[in-house]
């Protein structure tokens, strides 16, 4: 009859290929169960991975073990039967034999299984359980996966005397692009702060700040429309150097991005270092687009063909005949087209200094060197029909500070969860986010967007009014 648990030092599951012979304490969900009458057999899972343990016929207690419950085994680690070795599993060659066995939570039958790979699953289903969705190998292996590629990336730009510095969440509201998402202030009524875009404005302040070396894995978020490479909040790399051009961050970037395949996934080839490039005009002439993909063999789910596409237009019309730009209106045009900016003159033929990283069809990077001057700045948002009031009420803290003695300096962002997905080999990103939104936005698992109390809205002093309602 198997005794009562006595607490010892607990070991990893993938741990026990070292430890035959041995005693050893294991903790983990009931990942299967198999009962062959006078024996149970359940694989054990806890984040390492799976083991068998085998209960024998005194075995009090194993007869109640159902999928997922959560349990703690004390047993002897042997070698299985060479007929009955699973060579699918890294500790398919080991077994335990319980000795002591504690059921430290039982677990309710589960909405779908978590032994397979949940691509036929509902989604909103997998999202309203996330909890448990996350428990299947594929989503823990993403996590884990994620988690070595941002250690690398840290390790590599403090290698190279990077500074990781965190910028507000909490920020003023100015046209990006994107639509923000807003968050009302209750001290302040009527006023709102905005959530980051994206960093770009601090890290440009940064720069004259004298950091010259940033970066950060920034939480960003725009309020639009969701796709399968897209999220209302998302992380980036965001990156910034001073007195560089264009060429040193094209280079520092082509460089990690070569170490991050080469350590974290070097079953994947890249295709052509360096890098090869393209310039806007030819990327649309020979393929139809500024992402395109240049994959010599598309059926080959391990080549990555990275590519950069440099010298874009700098603006583009709008549909009320009107100029906006094409990337980041921080940017610089390229130095042989400054006069023309600063003049206001060969608007169309005016390129900046954007350059994207594209990986198989997808931008997974873009930056450029920033105007680091006042008035270049003031003359892009001149370009879009800004009146000067309103350039010094939504940027005069940039002005300021690029008067100020700012540095040259340029950088780029990253969409991270696209990367990773990529290198998952996954179809959407929200396979490789802990947490993601559903299509439309929503969080099914926490129920929200949601209403929020009465009291709550009135001490914001806002009021709501309801679409469509009946008059």
């Amino acid at each position: 009859m198997l005794k009562a648990l006595c607490i010892m030092e607990r070991t990893a599951v993938a741990d026990i290929v070292n430890k035959e012979g041995s005693e050893v304490e294991l903790s983990g969900w009931v990942h299967a169960r198999r009962d062959h009458g006078k024996l149970v057999f359940i694989d054990l899972r806890d984040r390492s991975g799976l083991v068998q343990v085998v209960f024998g016929p005194d075995a009090a207690g194993a007869g109640d073990l159902r999928l997922e419950y959560v349990v703690r085994v004390k047993g002897i680690v042997q070698k299985r039967p060479p007929k009955l070795v699973n060579e699918k599993m890294p500790t398919g060659h080991f077994e335990v034999s319980a000795k002591e066995l504690a059921i430290l939570n039982p677990a309710e039958p589960l909405p779908f299984p978590v032994d397979e790979p949940g691509y036929d699953i509902n989604e909103e289903t997998r999202l309203s359980y996330r909890y448990l969705d996350l428990r299947r190998e594929r989503l823990a292996r993403n996590l884990a996966l994620r988690h070595r590629i941002v250690k690398q990336i840290r390790d590599f730009l403090d290698h190279r005397g990077f500074l990781e510095v965190e910028t507000p969440d909490l920020t003023k509201s100015t046209p990006e692009g994107a639509r923000d998402f807003l968050v009302p202030s209750r001290i302040k009524q009527g006023s709102f702060y905005a959530l980051p875009q994206s960093p770009q404005q601090y890290k440009q302040l940064l720069m004259v700040a004298g950091v010259e070396k940033y970066f950060q894995i920034a939480r960003c978020f725009r309020d639009e429309d969701t796709r399968g490479d897209r999220q209302p909040e998302f992380t980036q790399l965001d990156l910034e150097m001073s007195f560089v051009e264009q060429e040193d961050v094209m280079r520092l970037n082509e460089e990690l991005l070569i170490e991050l395949v080469r350590t974290i996934v070097p079953r994947k080839k890249i295709q052509e270092i360096p890098f090869p490039r393209l310039t806007y005009r030819e990327a649309m002439e020979r393929y139809g687009t500024d992402r395109p993909d240049i994959r010599r063999d598309p059926n080959d789910p391990d080549l990555l063909a990275f590519c950069w596409v440099v010298d874009f237009p700098f603006f583009e019309k709008t549909d009320e005949g009107g100029w906006t730009f094409t990337h980041n209106p921080f940017s610089a045009p390229k130095p042989e087209f400054m006069d023309d900016l600063l003049h206001q003159r060969s608007i169309p033929d005016i390129l900046t200094t954007q350059y994207d990283v594209v990986l198989n069809g997808f931008e997974i990077g873009g930056g450029s060197i920033r105007n680091h001057r006042a008035a270049a700045l003031e003359a892009v948002f001149g370009v879009m029909g800004f009146a000067k009031d309103r350039i010094r009420e939504n940027f005069g803290h940039m002005l300021k500070a690029l008067d100020s003695g700012a540095p040259p300096h340029g950088g780029i962002a990253w969409g991270l969860d696209r990367f990773v997905m990529l290198m998952a080999g996954e179809p959407n990103i929200r396979e490789v986010i802990a947490f993601p939104k559903s299509g439309d936005g929503s969080d099914p698992m926490m129920g929200s967007p949601s209403p929020v109390d009465k009291a709550q809205i009135d001490e914001l002093g806002l009021e709501l009014k309801q679409r469509n309602a009946k008059k």
